[in-house]
């Protein structure tokens, strides 16, 4: 059944598409607002900021569990600690952009324009990530994934290639590029809808 369902060729109806870039331009639009990790969101109480809050837990733990199977990977296969702590990002990032790429593959533009715009999402939250270096090397149980503490990963991974200094910055180029990633994919979904 999943082999049929995998490789069957999706096609998104003109309709479809209209509505899809509509739905992808709110959200990032709104996105900066709404963003739930951020502090100056937690207090609002609208509809809206309740979806984003929901499709955000959706989102960051799939992405979460993504992340922590990339760490346990290493684990198993007995990785030098850098490609450990590493590796967790790195499975981050490429989950969204294998969806990117298979339906690429499969010939269905639009999809593929769905996976780059949930790349550039992942990249964003990576950013806040990097963002938060300067709470220390270790990650409070309250703000960690899995509920307990654990290493902050860019802590040690800009600890190591010595630019933990620089982290504010370097957040922000992720961020920056996150954004243009998610705009240029909205972009050519409006062209793709028209």
């Amino acid at each position: 059944m999943w082999v049929g369902i995998l490789s069957s060729r999706v096609e998104f109806s003109k309709n479809s598409k209209i509505i899809l870039f509509v739905l992808f331009a709110i959200f990032l639009i709104s996105m900066p607002r709404y963003e739930p990790y951020l502090e100056h969101n937690t207090t609002s109480h609208s509809i809206l900021n309740s979806i984003f809050n929901l499709y955000f837990f959706i989102f960051n733990q799939t992405l979460g569990i993504v992340h922590e199977a990339g760490h346990g990977v290493c684990y198993i296969l007995s990785c030098p600690k850098f490609i450990t702590v590493l590796n967790g990002t790195l499975f981050q990032l490429l989950f969204p952009l294998g969806v990117a790429l298979y339906y690429k593959y499969k010939g269905n533009r639009f999809g593929f324009l769905i996976g780059v715009f949930f790349f550039g999402f992942s990249l964003s939250y990576t950013a806040w990530y990097i963002s938060t270096c300067n709470m220390g090397a270790v990650v409070p149980a309250n703000r960690s994934f899995l509920g307990q503490e654990g290493y902050h990963d860019f802590y040690y991974i800009l600890s190591a290639i010595g630019v933990l200094k620089y982290y504010g910055a370097i957040s922000i180029f992720v961020k920056i590029l996150a954004y243009l990633i998610m705009a240029g994919s909205v972009i050519v979904m409006f062209i793709e809808a028209l």
